[in-house]
């Protein structure tokens, strides 16, 4: 991302823009280090290897050679009722004998593969792999088998928010078909537990981040007694994504707020925010420009300025804005974030102000308009209701295709009793921490950590290494 700082650097006119920290590599050998033989730890796993046994085709990764990497062989649909199978790639590293047993890190998106990211998220755990394996793969619908919908790549890219074309909905939906129900958050849930079964784990911890902390308390809730414990990085509540994205909008006002005192701005850019919206009814494109810039710079330098020139009547830094960051942060390819994917579990996930997407689709845009009608200010603001009814992820859905959609869990069940930590950033406008307290408030005895000046994705950019040495902590005590 250096290219991109400096470019948008140079095009806020930022003293500084500051990034996640340099992502490390592990340590020479580490990889293949064992625990103590015989030991037994959290997860319940005793001193006989876990070899993995069920993952076939076992090889150092291509990419990482310190690593293995091989095939975890799924049916395509769980139910039986589709023939088929998929082979998911998996990663992990070579302590077999791991006294704590297997740490199964989750990716986000959805869309984004695991296997990739093994160097770097060792890196990032590297304190805690002498106790556990830990393992990564690409869920279904990612990776090198990404589902493609070049379009919606196109109009997306790796972002929640861009409003997309209705064709690329549509052309997407026609080449999935009808198979893509079978890529739901239940599906990765039961895709798991074939992983824990073919890694000889009787219990996984999860650590995961985003989308990845959804599907971590998914399959809790499915599986509570193959759990050890919980890291849940940058929450999203087990309910699911809200197509609303109502924490954000009104969090957006305090991160703004915020990052606007760190960096010693001058004018109040919630305020701005507001009467840019009011003068342009832009906030859809906005909200996504803000949660991808998080990324680059959770104190938004700069910002505070195009905004204050934009709610003067002067937007031509807010267009370039919005150009720069569609083009230097959002774009990237399906094999790093499958919208295809993204779109199928987001639909077949999500409770709408329609229902579900098995929701008749000519009754949706009326039951979307009911409910910008009833939004208020107090709900919306520094935006407004056509925002919330406007992002691009809502809009994926809304033309979606009807089908039939996995039962939720019931909205009363709590997370199973296993120590849970959960971790956030105060700048984080992707899921905000009001969203982390609500999953608090399912889990027994939670741990909290809210780290100061970190944005979206904690364990792996924030500069901060407070919320790294928490999730160390927690694991090893």
């Amino acid at each position: 991302m250096t290219s991109t700082r400096g470019r948008i650097a140079a095009l806020l006119g930022a003293v500084a823009v500051v990034a996640g920290t340099t992502l490390a590599s592990p340590a020479p050998g580490f990889a293949a280090t064992a625990g103590p033989a015989g030991a037994v730890g959290a997860a319940g796993a005793s001193g006989p290897a876990r070899d993995g046994g069920g993952i076939t085709g076992q090889a150092p990764c291509p990419d990482a050679p310190e690593f293995t990497c091989g095939t975890l062989t799924v049916p395509f649909d769980h139910s039986g009722a589709t023939p088929g199978t998929l082979g998911l790639q998996v990663a992990f590293t070579g302590n077999t004998t791991a006294p704590r047993g297997d740490l199964l890190f989750l990716t986000g998106g959805p869309g984004q593969p695991g296997v990739p990211a093994i160097r770097r998220m060792a890196g990032k755990l590297e304190p805690v792999l002498r106790d556990y394996r830990l393992v990564m793969f690409d869920q279904r619908g990612t990776g090198r088998d990404a589902l493609q919908c070049p379009g919606l790549q196109e109009d997306m890219g790796s972002s929640d928010l861009a409003v997309p074309r209705r064709q690329s909905v549509a052309d997407c939906a026609a080449a999935l078909g009808p198979d893509s129900r079978h890529y739901s958050t239940a599906d990765t849930v039961a895709d798991i537990d074939r992983l824990r079964r073919a890694l000889g784990a009787r219990r996984l911890t999860l650590d995961g981040v985003s989308y990845g902390s959804f599907v971590a308390e998914r399959y809790a809730l499915a599986h509570p007694s193959r759990v050890a414990r919980l890291v849940l990085d940058s929450v999203v509540p087990r309910q699911g994504f809200d197509p609303l994205d109502l924490a954000a909008l009104p969090a957006t006002a305090r991160v703004l707020r915020a990052a606007c005192q760190a960096t010693g701005c001058t004018t109040d850019p919630a305020a701005d925010l507001a009467d840019t919206v009011r003068r342009y009814g832009n906030g859809a494109q906005i909200l996504s420009a803000l949660t991808g810039y998080e990324f680059v710079d959770p104190d938004f330098g700069g910002v505070p300025e195009i905004l204050h020139e934009a709610a003067a009547g002067q937007p031509a830094k807010l267009q370039d804005f919005f150009a720069l960051v569609r083009q230097e942060v959002d774009a990237a390819p399906a094999e790093e974030l499958s919208q295809g994917l993204h779109s199928a579990a987001l639909c077949a996930d999500s409770r709408f102000p329609w229902g579900t997407t098995d929701t008749p689709v000519e009754g949706r845009a009326a039951a979307l308009e009911r409910t910008r009608q009833r939004l208020t200010a107090e709900q919306t603001w520094p935006y407004d209701a056509a925002t919330a009814t406007g992002l691009g992820s809502l809009l994926v859905c809304l033309d979606w295709p009807r089908e039939q959609v996995p039962p939720a869990p019931a909205d009363h069940r709590r997370l199973p009793d296993v120590p849970v930590l959960l971790l956030g950033g105060d700048r984080d406008l992707s899921t905000p921490y009001e969203l982390l307290y609500e999953q608090a408030e399912m889990a027994h005895d939670p741990q909290i950590v809210i780290v100061p000046g970190a944005a979206h994705s904690v364990q792996n950019r924030a500069a901060n290494p407070a919320g790294r040495q928490a999730v160390y902590d927690f694991l090893l005590r």
